[in-house]
């Protein structure tokens, strides 16, 4: 199996355009730049599934050698996309794809809903391609082409701000993917480290967190963390310590995180814990 962290940032990159924090600065000095989250991974080195697709993609896709066409052809080697969530920064990036002959995309009832109603880009791309859905239920195995097995687990019911007051469901997931007897795990959008979780992580050889915000704290008393669906980076270091065995990396950062920045200070309690943090262009081969 392989996996290719395409972007480690969550929505807007890092450093984020008009933001002028500490962090945000620091990068532009040190000419350090995160992409939008995403992977693209493969049971057998071939054949490729995307997970998310933010508005960088056309720039991470170019930049990812895996993912070329083959000389003289407009045949790409992804199969499909899979959908952590129905957020704008996982998703936007999907209209990119119109001119793939067919797409197969995977998402939870809830995120098809809210990609064909309230931000319809589903629609907009079936006029362009053949888009095939299907939908993923908590806990149930899907097999994808290349030999690669993937089964969620549902982390929360948060919907994105566009959706408005539309009915909650399983609007947020994780991903393991399995291939030849090893396995990798996917969590960008991890509220809480629940018995599921750990049940979705057990045996896995490496598990992807949220690496959103370093502290509960980090956008201020207002805005927690928690309450937007992310649980810290300093609130699941003892649980890692807790759950030793899997390789841990933390992804999806925001551009007011220390942890965008190569060499920042707060590295070292991750570190110390038995984790460290993916980049942009990590190839993972397992």
């Amino acid at each position: 199996m392989k996996i290719r962290f395409l972007g480690t940032a969550a929505g807007g990159g890092a450093p984020q355009w008009n933001c002028g924090c500490s962090v945000c600065e620091a990068a532009r000095d040190a000419d350090v730049s995160r992409t939008q989250d995403g992977l693209a991974v493969s049971g057998d080195g071939e054949t490729w599934y995307l997970v998310n697709a933010s508005l960088d993609l056309r720039a991470q896709l170019l930049a990812t050698p895996e993912l070329r066409p083959p000389a003289a052809t407009r045949e790409i080697p992804i199969r499909g996309v899979l959908f952590t969530s129905a957020e704008l920064d996982h998703t936007s990036g999907l209209l990119g794809l119109r001119e793939a002959v067919e797409l197969d995309v995977y998402a939870t009832a809830w995120v098809h809903q809210a990609l064909t109603t309230a931000f319809p880009l589903q629609t907009l791309l079936s006029g362009y391609t053949r888009v095939r859905r299907h939908d993923i239920r908590d806990g149930e195995p899907i097999e994808l082409a290349g030999g690669l097995l993937v089964t969620a687990t549902i982390l929360s019911a948060k919907r994105p701000r566009y959706a408005g007051a539309s009915a909650p469901g399983d609007s947020v997931c994780a991903y393991r993917f399995e291939a030849e007897g090893r396995s990798f795990v996917y969590a960008p959008g991890l509220a809480a480290w629940s018995p599921e979780f750990e049940k979705a992580i057990t045996g896995a050889d490496v598990v992807a967190l949220d690496g959103t915000f370093f502290t509960e704290d980090e956008m201020g008393a207002t805005r927690p963390a928690s309450g937007m669906g992310h649980l810290a980076v300093r609130e699941q270091l003892p649980l890692i310590e807790a759950h030793p065995g899997p390789r841990y990396l933390f992804t999806h950062l925001n551009n007011t995180n220390p942890l965008v920045l190569p060499g920042a200070p707060e590295l070292a309690e991750v570190v110390a814990a038995g984790a460290d943090v993916a980049a942009d262009g990590l190839l993972l081969e397992l």
